[in-house]
Formats: structure tokens, sequence, C-alpha cells
């Protein structure tokens, strides 16, 4: 398996003391009333091997979370497991769900881990590839991907790096080829309260018909800014958990749970927290794109997540993004990360993304040295 677009552009990041926009998590310390839950849950708590399926404390509020935000009935003794990571879930969810022959429908551009892991399933991966500036999934584009073998399509929703948040008509399309395929939906949500320009969360998994053949994935690490606790949670009907839980088992069999017990204080916070951080992501998009635009760089749209993302066609160097993002980073001192990583099927080799989830010290600071370097 090849090293990583991350690692490898963190590493050049370090050699040249770049301004590193290219990893994507927040740069502060996330909510200090979480973290403090689980500095007490560590002191005052259980601290041996919890439930494999996870504490039902946080099942139950990953339960609850799912009423709250999308209007589900969901059964936390059943249907909900707690995960080390989302990418665990993703690994879970594919050994425990997708057999060696089936097809799996990747949209691309995707995290790069889904493929890895389709092809370390046995499974054969099958792409839509969708295009820069809208990067707009149509009927036509999934229905070629979709075939007799087809046991799966994976998607994430928002979408990183495209900073896509797909709506009640694209879902729909998703729903209606799972259904007239048989197929199911491993629905990575982990972005699902980062959204902007009043936007609400959306779930494939509240979707009609899609109850019984959903596999929904969301990550603590993401919603409260934690990244590098690794908490994830499945919502999925009985009969895609349990299969899940069981590859779960032998990959990881369980999840610290001081952190499990601080993930459910969190997930039962009051909607003020989920607004204010789409709010406070907002502003740092606005505030980022915004010096990107008055250096005059194309910026696309930006509907979610924290990923920023420009064309670089249009700048007149020839380059392409893996070119333009090492010169960037040895030149200016700001390291992006290509996209042409995210798109392995059909490269797209004109846009990089930047993370805007970092200080505001730390995005003019870019943006000053972007404006030096281009001057240059």
């Amino acid at each position: 398996m090849p090293t990583t677009v991350f690692e490898a552009m963190s590493r050049l990041a370090r050699e040249h003391e770049a301004i590193n926009l290219g990893q994507g998590f927040p740069d502060g310390d996330g909510p200090a009333d979480v973290r403090s839950q689980a500095a007490t849950a560590v002191t005052e708590g259980w601290n041996q091997y919890p439930p494999m399926l996870g504490l039902p404390e946080l099942r139950q509020a990953v339960a609850e979370h799912d009423s709250r935000f999308y209007g589900l009935s969901v059964d936390w003794r059943t249907e909900v497991m707690v995960t080390s990571g989302a990418t665990e879930a993703l690994a879970a969810a594919l050994f425990g769900l997708v057999d060696p022959g089936d097809e799996v429908v990747l949209i691309e551009p995707l995290y790069d881990a889904y493929l890895p892991l389709v092809r370390r399933a046995g499974a054969v991966p099958r792409f839509v590839s969708l295009d820069p500036p809208d990067w707009r999934l149509t009927a036509d584009a999934l229905a070629a991907a979709m075939s007799d073998r087809t046991r799966a399509i994976l998607i994430n929703n928002p979408l990183n790096p495209a900073a896509r948040v797909f709506g009640a008509e694209e879902l729909a399309i998703v729903a209606r080829a799972a259904i007239a395929h048989d197929a199911i939906v491993i629905a990575d949500e982990v972005y699902e309260h980062i959204v902007f320009d009043g936007r609400a969360p959306i779930s494939l998994l509240a979707q009609p018909g899609m109850r019984d053949r959903t596999v929904r994935i969301g990550s603590a690490g993401k919603t409260f800014s934690l990244t590098g606790w690794k908490v994830g949670y499945v919502t999925a009907a009985a009969d895609l958990l349990a299969p899940l839980s069981k590859a779960h088992q032998f990959l990881v069999f369980t999840t610290p749970p001081h952190l499990q017990s601080a993930v459910s204080y969190g997930l039962r916070k009051d909607d003020g927290y989920f607004q204010g951080l789409a709010d406070e992501m907002q502003a740092k998009r606005d505030r980022f794109i915004g010096g990107l635009r008055r250096l005059g760089l194309p910026v696309l749209p930006c509907e979610g997540t924290y990923f920023a993302n420009i064309e670089i066609t249009g700048l007149g160097t020839g380059e392409d993004d893996v070119a333009l993002c090492t010169r960037m980073t040895a030149e200016a001192g700001v390291t992006a990360i290509p996209v042409s990583a995210f798109t392995p099927h059909r490269p797209t080799r004109g846009v990089v993304r930047f993370c805007f989830a970092k200080q505001d010290a730390v995005l003019d600071a870019a943006i000053h040295r972007l404006e030096a370097w281009l001057d240059r």
C-alpha cells in the first residue's frame, strides 16, 4: 500500500516550515466541558474493557441524536454500535457486509481510505466520477456504475474534499438505485453538523425506503473537533449491524470507555452547540475564502465540511495539482492537498484543497504568504 498523500505533504510542510492547511483537522482543543467529562471518567470511572458494542449510555445518546436530528426511531440495543473512529466503522461495514467478488460503487472524489478497504475486502470497485465546479451526482452516471453484482454504494455526505452537500434530490437518486438493485448504502456522514448557509443535517438513513438498507456512520471527532479521540458510531437495522459488529470485534473489539462517556455527554448538548459549530466553521470559511478571492484565486463553492478548493488551471503555470502543491509548500510556505489524491479512477488534476478549520491568525498568515508568493 502506498504512503498517503497527507503524510507525504505533511512531511514536506515540516521540511519547509510551511503553514499546513493540508491536514484535515481543527487546531483547537474541542469543547472544554466534553474534555472535562473525559478527564472525570478516566479518573473516577471504569477503565477496563467496555461492552464490545459500546457503552449503553453512548449507544442511547446516538439513538437520541438520530431521533432529534432525523426523526428516526432507533433501538439502541440492536441498531447502534460504537467504533474506534469512522474509518474503523467503514472497515467493519465493508468486511462484514461485502463478500469477495461483490461490487461496491464509489463516488469520487472520495476519502482516500475507501478504495484500499474495498479492495482488501475482496470487492470490485465501480466508480462514479463527479466534475468540478458543482460536483453534481446524476441518475445516469450512477446507473452506469450499477450491475446485478452491486452489493453496496458508499457515499460521503457532506463530501470531502469537494465540500458538496448532497440534498434530498440527489439522495433520492441514490435511494432509487439501491432499491432497484437490492443494494445497501454505506453512508459516511461524519461532517453532518458542518453545513453552511442555512442548510440542515440530512441523512440517507431517513430517506424513503432506506431505513433497512443503510449503514449510517457518524464521528465524534468531527462533531466535537476532537479528531484524536477516534470515536465513531454506526446506526443500522439489526440484520445489518449484526455481521458488521462481528467484523468490529476482530478489528479493535472496543473503544476507550472514558472517551465514550464524554461523547455521550456531548451528543446530548443543546441545539446551540451544534448550530454554533456550523456558524464557527462558516465564519472561518468566509474569512479564508474571502482572502483567496481577494488574491484573484478561483474558489469553488463550499457548502459544508471544513475544506475549500481552488481551480488552478486558470493560473497559467501549466502545472498539475501535485506539482503546484509541492512548489507552493517550498516557495510560499503554505501546504494544500492535490485533489487528484481523492480521484483514483479519473484523476482531477486541476483542483487543490485547503483546510480552513484553523485559528484565524493561521488563516490570515497563510493568505499573507500566498499574496507575497503570487506577487513574486
